[in-house]
């Protein structure tokens, strides 16, 4: 009896061949000695032992049976890529609903079950986070200068009123990302439809930017003083109301006399008319109608 090794699985069938005996001359099997052939499969560790019938004429040892997909032993599912957009996101998410204050490193590793270190591959340092927050927060917003200055100027000045803290940190830094990009282009093309020349309006932009991020950080600030359930999502907003100074403040005023501050008591209520709406598109007014007709000075 000659034999040889199969070369391969059969696959198809659901089966695969260990050995292939062919009759040539094959002597008779007595029972009790060693079979005539073994073979064996090195993919599968399977074998084969044992003569062939009369009306065999290859044998499989055992069906193959077809391959389990693994299963994970983690009770959670795989964790997402980190990126940039993640990170930012979640600082976003932790912004709309505690606050700026509670976004740190170590929160953000918690919330995207990562380490605070690895973080910083995709944010340099927390100057540039804040920065990216505020930029998706103004993609909120309808930034094209289909509309009049004075209307995206609050519009934006609306949005932050609502986060004070974003209000405080930007601030102190320079943002950067495509809508405040964009931002920044409405801003100079709408200068430049009024006759704005091109210097002035490039500074006009700088000041804008400041009263409006200024205004709601002032105003922001004092509406989380309140009582709200969400310090971060204030109750009101600047059109809701007539502009009301602090206790301090308003002591302040009822101290005031004739004798000692003779122009203070002259303008006496007009120190706090009007609504915040109504003095927010007054003070965008005066800025924009000062940077038309105020050259900058000569280099």
């Amino acid at each position: 009896m000659r034999t040889r090794a199969a070369t391969a699985c059969d696959r198809l069938s659901g089966r695969h061949a260990i050995t292939v005996v062919t009759r040539d001359a094959a002597p008779p099997w007595v029972p009790g000695s060693p079979p005539p052939a073994v073979g064996s499969c090195p993919d599968h560790a399977c074998s084969f032992a044992g003569p062939l019938r009369d009306d065999e004429h290859v044998r499989y040892d055992r069906v193959m049976r077809p391959r389990h997909e693994p299963v994970s032993r983690r009770d959670r599912p795989a964790k997402p890529a980190l990126s940039k957009a993640g990170v930012v996101a979640a600082a976003v998410r932790i912004t709309r609903d505690e606050g700026l204050e509670k976004v740190t490193m170590r929160r953000l590793a918690t919330e995207l079950d990562t380490g605070p270190a690895s973080l910083y591959v995709y944010v340099a340092n927390m100057a540039e986070l804040h920065g990216a927050v505020l930029d998706e927060l103004l993609g909120e917003l309808d930034l094209s200068p289909e509309q009049p200055l004075t209307e995206l100027l609050t519009s934006v000045t609306r949005l932050l009123y609502d986060y004070p803290s974003v209000a405080r940190s930007v601030l102190t830094l320079r943002p950067s990302g495509p809508h405040y990009l964009r931002l920044i282009d409405s801003i100079l093309t709408l200068l430049g439809e009024q006759g704005v020349p091109v210097t002035q309006a490039a500074w006009g932009v700088d000041i804008l930017l400041q009263h409006a991020i200024a205004t709601a950080a002032e105003h922001g600030t004092r509406a989380e003083r309140a009582t709200t359930p969400n310090p971060e999502r204030t109750a009101a907003g600047p059109g809701d109301g007539r502009r009301r100074p602090g206790h301090d403040e308003a002591d302040l005023l009822r101290g005031v006399t004739d004798t000692d501050h003779p122009a203070i008591t002259a303008v006496g209520n007009h120190l706090m008319s009007g609504t915040a709406e109504q003095r927010m598109r007054w003070a965008f007014t005066t800025l924009i109608a000062g940077i038309a007709t105020t050259p900058t000075p000569e280099p």
